[in-house]
């Protein structure tokens, strides 16, 4: 049905012309950027040219990938690793959600606070901070325990199969806190009430009553931690590659920068990829759509019960320290402890006299590090306000209207979640070294890179918020005779913004972390923090790196601090 049909809009042909010029031109960007990149993707899969040349369409990549035996190992690797870590990620997220959500622990609310702070911290530096901690050669904990224990070999290698899952786990399990713990406090406890009134312990309630009902929630949580770890970078390129355990991220990567450059091959390994991702993702698509079988919540009122955990509630909380003691403290103080140090030394006093900030000196001195911050925040700021902007338009179109095919465009916005960073950087490379269209080598192939990557988070974010905004308040403006655009622009954004500034924080932040899509696609005077993080990483300045690291994560955590308070003050008002 057209827009200007749909019996909840009655607009003149003026506001039609106008709402249909704007949903036409983002429908044709959303289209644009993740049809193109996939299309381009699948063909640089099956030819045997470069970017941006003309070749014989061919199978032989994909003959060469699957006619190796290292490819089953590539891929065997693959799914230990993404299975490894949801499993691994879920047991510690689900286990301090339930902690915090459901039982009387103590302190819950700064528990809760403290559990949000991993979320500030890059990736790429928390995995170089396990690799201050646990590598054979620099591990600080390694260098600690041996002469502790009499040991002749370091207790620890973080550079194996179980080091990346232990780091990639660890790395995830503060989103599956977040997601479980939503699940816990939405959850009407009285199936639980009747069965503890039956005579049913803790552990018996929580087994046959708790996680059955959260079965739906269980199972979607698993299956996005499958796919993250399965489209994770730093992990497998900075643990893994040093000893040769490769992941079809990891090889990938070595693909396009190994010498002669196997374009073919990583368009092979790229497509492989993005099915098993895909497959992921529709396997979601299924868990979540079936959750209403399993809803416990209802029109009546109710109030979660906490468990007596009896006097185990102050070690259920001495856990939750040591979690974010190991998650948080450690990391962040063997970069602070490496950035004040010359060199990489476990603490002595000979150390401690060596103490200075002559690292932050010399980084803040480094020739590129303005660029590098400014080129980070255009990217972010541009990144957070398109991706905002674009989803709203297109989230109004599927909650708002009855147009046909608007769920197909609800399907195609929210496609490049099944998008590993890395795929997504190979279909662009091949986009814009064919196409005319000069952006290649610039900063503007990043930000186009991130949009289309985090678009769905946006379309979630704004679909979620667009349902409860009623339609009355639309229709009085369109009936007061209003134009779409001026009811879109002056009703409909405006009660959107709390959750657009939501948006605009998450989106920004996750795009100052991103590295898997800008490893691939960044050129010399155009890095953003990351790729700086990462050569520093490559060219051994290990005191220069961590200096950077911990002037990041205050930056990032004075800018999350600061626009929660402006989120808070858009969210007051309406």
């Amino acid at each position: 049905m057209a827009l200007g049909q749909a019996k909840d809009w009655e607009v003149s042909g003026r506001s039609f012309d106008s709402s249909r010029l704007l949903i036409g031109v983002a429908v044709a960007i959303v289209c644009f950027l993740v049809l193109v990149p996939l299309v381009m993707l699948f063909y640089s899969s099956i030819s045997n040219a470069r970017p941006g040349e003309l070749g014989v369409l061919t199978l032989d990549n994909f003959a060469r990938a699957y006619g190796a035996r290292q490819t089953y190992t590539l891929l065997g690797n693959s799914m230990v690793y993404a299975i490894g870590t949801a499993i691994f990620s879920f047991t510690v997220g689900s286990v301090l959600a339930w902690l915090c959500a459901r039982t009387n622990m103590p302190l819950k609310g700064l528990l809760f606070t403290l559990s949000m702070v991993p979320l500030v911290i890059p990736g790429i530096l928390n995995t170089i901070a396990w690799l201050f901690l646990l590598s054979p050669r620099i591990g600080l904990v390694n260098k600690v325990l041996m002469p502790l224990f009499g040991l002749t070999n370091p207790p620890f290698d973080v550079y194996s199969m179980w080091g990346m899952i232990w780091v990639e786990g660890l790395l995830l399990s503060p989103l599956v806190f977040l997601m479980m713990w939503a699940a816990f406090t939405t959850m009407d406890p009285a199936l639980e009430d009747s069965a503890t009134m039956s005579g049913s312990g803790i552990v018996s309630t929580f087994r046959r009553i708790t996680l059955r009902l959260m079965l739906p929630a269980i199972l979607s949580v698993l299956l996005i931690m499958f796919i993250r770890g399965l489209e994770s970078f730093e992990v497998p390129a900075l643990v893994g590659l040093p000893n040769r355990i490769f992941v079809f991220t990891s090889a990938i990567y070595v693909a396009i920068h190994d010498m002669p450059v196997d374009y073919g091959l990583a368009g092979a390994y790229s497509i492989s990829l993005l099915a098993i991702s895909a497959v992921g993702v529709y396997l979601y698509g299924r868990a979540t759509s079936r959750q209403e079988q399993f809803s416990t919540i209802t029109g009546k009122g109710y109030r979660p019960r906490e468990i007596d955990l009896g006097p185990w509630k102050y070690a259920a909380a001495a856990f939750f320290m040591l979690y974010f003691l190991v998650v948080v403290g450690l990391p962040l103080l063997v970069l602070v402890w490496n950035s004040l140090i010359p060199y990489t030394a476990a603490p002595s006093l000979e150390m401690l006299s060596k103490v200075s900030l002559k690292n932050y000196g010399e980084v803040l001195n480094y020739g590129k590090i303005r660029q590098t911050f400014i080129n980070s925040a255009i990217a972010a700021s541009a990144t957070g306000t398109v991706v905002m902007v674009l989803t709203a338009i297109i989230s109004w179109v599927v909650v708002k209207t009855k147009i046909t095919g608007r769920r197909v465009l609800d399907n195609l916005a929210f496609l490049p979640i099944a998008f590993p960073g890395l795929t997504l950087g190979v279909g662009l490379m091949w986009v814009y070294l064919t196409l005319p269209i000069p952006i290649y080598g610039t900063l503007w192939i990043l930000v186009i890179a991130y949009i289309t990557r985090f678009m769905p988070y946006g379309i979630r974010i704004c679909s979620a918020t667009l349902v409860q905004i009623h339609r009355e308040l639309e229709e009085a403006s369109m009936a007061s005779g209003g134009s779409w655009l001026q009811t879109f622009t002056r009703v409909t954004l405006p009660l959107l913004r709390p959750a657009l500034v939501t948006g605009w924080i998450y989106v920004a932040l996750i795009s100052l972390r991103e590295l898997s899509s800008s490893i691939l696609l960044y050129s010399p005077g155009n890095e953003v923090l990351s790729i700086m993080i990462w050569d520093l990483w490559q060219g051994g300045e290990t005191q220069a790196l961590a200096s950077l690291g911990v002037m990041m994560v205050l930056s990032l955590s004075i800018l999350v601090f600061f626009f929660q308070k402006l989120g808070g003050k858009a969210g007051g008002r309406f």
